[in-house]
């Protein structure tokens, strides 16, 4: 489905006459084909939408570690660039959760497992992930049990 809602939004986007647009809606199908490949299976079939929300995600902190290489680097116009291409990236990605919400299931998960040691971090924040995938962030989620076992 969500590989079907890019070849749309692609077609729009040619019509509109929006390049960087396109550009990204190509990008991301190249992505999807090279995934493909690497998976030595044919280039005709098609992807799920968690494999293609996976390849989206990826491009995206792509763009985000180009912002800040560029921002490091003094190139405002390429930063403005990237941003552009990240907020269209951004409309495929599933929303989110704030760190609230993290903390909550958190401290949940926690008193579950009765973690108290800093040392049991990464035994918390393992479950974490594996729970949260796709659905938070890897460094929000570090943050949240940094600050409840740090």
């Amino acid at each position: 489905m969500l590989q079907q809602q890019i070849r749309e939004s692609m077609k729009n986007a040619m019509k509109a006459k929006e390049s960087i647009k396109l550009e990204v809606l190509r990008g991301i199908l190249a992505a999807c084909t090279n995934e493909l490949i690497a998976q030595k299976r044919k280039t005709q079939e098609k992807l799920s939408d968690d494999e293609i929300i996976v390849i989206v995600a990826r491009l995206a902190k792509q763009r985000k570690d180009s912002i800040e290489q560029y921002r490091a680097g003094g190139r405002n116009d390429l930063v403005e660039a990237e941003k552009k291409e990240l907020e269209y990236l951004k409309e495929y990605l599933p929303q989110m959760m704030a760190r609230d919400e993290i903390k909550k299931l958190a401290l949940i998960k926690r008193d579950q497992m009765t973690l108290a040691e800093p040392s049991q971090k990464g035994i918390l924040m393992g479950a974490l992930m594996k729970d949260l995938k796709g659905k938070a962030e890897g460094h929000d989620v570090k943050a949240v049990v940094d600050e409840m076992l740090g």
